[in-house]
């Protein structure tokens, strides 16, 4: 009788255990179509999105004036479905002599247990330098790790840094650096290099190019003064690694940020150290660009892929009359033979396409 009765209740137990033990629950599935910008309750620029257990996280830039919260910086939002966002807070407790000024484009990496939040500052007042801090938990809060991966005495320039996990299991920082030398077809500025991590919080110290600029659609601005030179100077920062179909696709954006002429292009290369191939050129970005009237500068994006594979690019974009900043825009990318699309930008980039070869004539 008592082995009767303590069987019965074993039965009655399981299926609470069971239930307990349940994976959670997968995040609905995103439109086909957004209603951009997704989030409007606060500028949200440079934004990173990652996807964890169910929820998307969504990360961003903010500069000195921006609002900290006890001492954290960094507006962290998530997500179920990427379309109806809510706010967590900040995130980031950064380095005390990096307390102040701006924190620039921050970006997530996991690994092993840990996420470690890549972040960019300019607080000590010698220039911008790589940081990284780390949480267990995604939504922080993240502390940093007091190891710069770049010292801002040999660079006092260095952000945009993007972390990418080869299919082998080893890690690479791309990031935007400061170029002074020129050519006939190589210009002074701003510009992408990838360095081996030896770690998580360490860099092999080894940065190659990536791809410098050589377009004139890709200037920021003319006879700047920069490093004691005027000259025009030129840009590309921002840049996003995803692989597909056994080629590395480099997303990057070119130009000023501050004007309608700012724009997403990508490279193509067989190795994750290239060499990388242009795609854009002379003709201007071919992901994405401002559409007169409806988007001006959309740019700087990240890219996350759903569990069913669908892969979305993340960017933030002007409102038409900038009051409200930069806000964070979702579409979906099609993978064609010719590359990756996105549809809301398709018909503008052909139509800018058509001009450039008309003009060519």
């Amino acid at each position: 009788m008592q082995l009767a009765k303590w069987m019965l209740w074993v039965v009655l137990m399981l299926p609470v255990a069971v239930q307990a033990e349940e994976k959670p629950v997968a995040p609905a599935a995103p439109p086909k179509q957004f209603d951009n910008p997704v989030f409007s309750k606060e500028a949200l620029a440079d934004p990173f999105c990652f996807y964890h257990q169910g929820t998307y996280y969504a990360i961003a830039t903010k500069g000195e004036n921006e609002k900290r919260d006890d001492g954290r910086v960094v507006p962290m939002v998530k997500s179920k479905d990427l379309q109806h966002w809510e706010s967590v807070g900040r995130v980031l407790i950064p380095a005390p002599e990096d307390a102040q000024g701006n924190i620039w484009a921050p970006e997530i990496a996991y690994d092993n247990g840990t996420f470690y939040l890549y972040y960019h500052a300019d607080g000590n007042g010698k220039g911008f330098h790589i940081r990284v801090a780390q949480s267990k938990n995604p939504e922080g809060p993240y502390r940093d790790t007091n190891a710069p991966l770049t010292d801002v005495a040999k660079n006092p320039f260095a952000i945009d840094s993007h972390p990418f996990r080869d299919d082998d299991g080893q890690w690479y920082l791309f990031y935007a650096t400061d170029f002074q030398d020129i050519s006939d077809t190589t210009f002074r500025g701003t510009a992408l290099v990838v360095d081996r991590m030896t770690s998580m919080t360490q860099l092999a110290g080894n940065p190659q190019p990536v791809m410098r600029a050589h377009w004139q659609w890709q200037v920021y601005q003319r006879n700047r003064t920069m490093y004691g030179k005027t000259a025009d100077w030129y840009t590309l920062e921002g840049p996003a690694v995803k692989k597909h179909g056994g080629k590395y696709y480099c997303f990057y954006s070119g130009g000023n940020y501050q004007n309608d002429s700012y724009g997403v292009d990508y490279l193509v290369a067989d190795s994750i150290l290239g060499p990388w191939k242009e795609v854009g050129r002379e003709r201007g970005p071919q992901i994405m660009r401002s559409i007169p009237g409806k988007v001006i500068g959309p740019g700087h994006n990240s890219i996350v892929t759903s569990p069913e594979g669908q892969d979305y690019i993340v960017y933030h974009a002007w409102t038409l009359d900038k009051k409200a900043g930069r806000l964070m825009n979702i579409d979906p990318i099609v993978w064609t033979p010719d590359g990756p699309r996105v549809e809301r930008f398709a018909e503008r980039i052909r139509e800018c396409n058509a001009q450039a070869e008309k003009g060519k004539k």
